[in-house]
């Protein structure tokens, strides 16, 4: 059986962090690929005639964009498999490859394990409010009052609300489920039932954010979820409760954030902002009660080896002939894109 030819197209560094020895080996099995040739750009020749011999784009992070231009030099193209969350994000115009029967798979569901358990640790840590507590525990250097000092602390019956049931937010729910927690929902694509079966009780984004001691954000960047986490719903978490974003910066009105954490009434977590990094003189570096980290709740180091072995287990199977066991909708990306 003739090999589809395939060829790379991301951040050249990826490469190596992303598909180890034998994954590679597996990849040059499956495929017609040149595993040293990397698409960083689509401008030269070299790249229009790699791009146009094509069957299989193996793209990732940083992937150049597939312009308009390009779709002469793509006659030949079958496939998109993305080392990342969507693989339509490397596609001018998504819907113009559907159309022409590309189809595509990511490996968002790789990169969700992570991400969850970034979520779950942080959730459990700001029941217990260790991170503040730590910082406390440094300053005065004396034991606190255990017994009357921690009221309402703790992750027993305590509430935490998942706003946005998507990959990654059954993922936590799933990890959270042996916990002896209450947990909200919000998601409008879901019903009450349908939310039961993921151990979470569906109700209204208002009511999440005003019962929950933690909300842990799962949801989509789109049109309708920027800034839907609004000045008005962060009024609504009670004192001494934590916001947790793992999801996009943009989905959380950054000025009604800072302007919230400020008064120190509320704790965040954020992996993710907006901008990213924040701008050097934001306050969000300096509050005490708030959690900066580096995008890094997703895969890193040895994890993306776990991305790697997904794209090349979807490029055997597109190379025997079976559909993708994470397949993309490019026309529904198409749909709801907003980068």
């Amino acid at each position: 059986m003739t090999r589809p030819r395939a060829v790379f197209a991301m951040n050249p560094r990826l490469v190596r962090s992303v598909f180890d020895e034998d994954a590679l080996a597996r990849l040059r099995r499956a495929a017609d690929i040149d595993t040293s040739l990397v698409l960083g750009e689509l401008d030269s020749d070299r790249s229009r005639d790699a791009l146009a011999g094509a069957e299989i784009l193996v793209a990732g992070w940083e992937a150049p964009l597939v312009r308009a231009e390009h779709l002469d030099r793509t006659e030949r193209l079958r496939a998109v498999v993305y080392a990342g969350g969507v693989a339509a994000t490397c596609l001018e115009d998504p819907a113009a490859f559907a159309a022409r029967g590309v189809v595509a798979a990511n490996a968002r569901a790789a990169n969700s394990g992570p991400v969850a358990e970034y979520a779950l640790a942080m959730i459990l840590l700001a029941n217990k409010r260790i991170l503040p507590e730590e910082r406390r525990y440094r300053a005065a250097r004396t034991l606190p009052d255990h017994f009357g000092g921690y009221a309402g602390r703790g992750n027993y019956r305590q509430t935490v609300g998942i706003v946005g049931a998507s990959t990654v937010g059954r993922a936590v729910l799933a990890l959270l489920r042996p916990f002896d927690l209450d947990v909200l929902l919000y998601d409008p694509t879901l019903t009450a039932e349908q939310a039961a079966t993921l151990g979470a009780r569906l109700v209204p984004l208002d009511e999440l954010m005003a019962h929950s001691r933690v909300v842990s954000l799962h949801q989509p960047l789109t049109r309708e979820t920027r800034g839907q986490i609004d000045a008005g719903r962060l009024a609504l978490m009670p004192d001494g409760a934590t916001l947790v974003n793992t999801a996009r910066g943009a989905v959380v009105d950054q000025d009604a954030l800072l302007a919230e954490v400020r008064t120190g009434r509320i704790d965040a977590v954020l992996d993710v902002t907006d901008p990213e990094p924040p701008d050097t003189a934001s306050e969000l570096w300096t509050l005490d009660n708030v959690v900066l980290t580096p995008h890094l709740a997703g895969s890193l180091g040895g994890e993306l080896h776990r991305i790697g072995d997904t794209v090349v287990d979807e490029v055997e199977r597109f190379a025997a002939g079976l559909p993708f066991a994470h397949p993309e909708d490019l026309a529904a990306s198409a749909r709801t894109r907003v980068w």
